[in-house]
């Protein structure tokens, strides 16, 4: 019984400890990625750079200025020219983690990391499509995010990896 007892008490605890969480959602645009910077294209030449890079993500808040949440990146772009033209389409799936360093009642500072794995997917005009893995990171120790209203905010963020240089985009604030 005391058993039982024990897990009907974790199991209340747990629940209630996940329905008060807050939950957002985010999706952005970020220029000049990782994959622009670095050789994420498996030592091809005449790569052209990628248009930037659509991000979406979710964060979960784990304590009282600490947000952790896994994202989804995309970009692409074309390498060669004429017959030889091929294309990279680049996958970043990273686990992030924000800290908010300063709030007030509109305006939130904070930074933000996140690490995960980058997957180049190459496209040859001549051959077969193949994979290439590199580790992915995004490194933005400067970020501001402004309420528009209860569940939404926008938000931009300086800094370097596979999300961008620059980001921008907007929250839509669950709970």
């Amino acid at each position: 019984m005391k058993k039982f007892l024990f897990m009907l008490t974790v199991m209340i605890g747990i629940a209630t400890g996940a329905s008060a969480q807050k939950t957002d959602l985010s999706l952005s645009y970020g220029g000049y990625t990782q994959m622009d910077a670095t050789d994420c294209h498996d030592g091809w030449h005449h790569v052209n750079n990628a248009w930037g890079a659509l991000n979406v993500g979710v964060n979960f808040q784990v304590a009282r200025n600490f947000y952790i949440g896994p994202s989804y990146t995309f970009s692409s772009c074309t390498a060669g020219r004429g017959p030889e033209h091929s294309s990279i389409a680049y996958h970043a799936i990273m686990l992030n983690g924000r800290y908010n360093y300063w709030r007030n009642s509109i305006v939130t500072l904070y930074g933000h990391l996140g690490l995960g794995a980058e997957i180049s997917h190459m496209m040859p005009h001549h051959g077969d499509s193949y994979n290439q893995t590199y580790f992915a990171y995004q490194f933005s120790p400067l970020g501001a995010q402004v309420g528009l209203s209860r569940s939404w905010t926008i938000f931009g963020e300086l800094g370097f990896g596979a999300q961008g240089l620059v980001q921008v985009g907007f929250r839509l604030n669950l709970l």
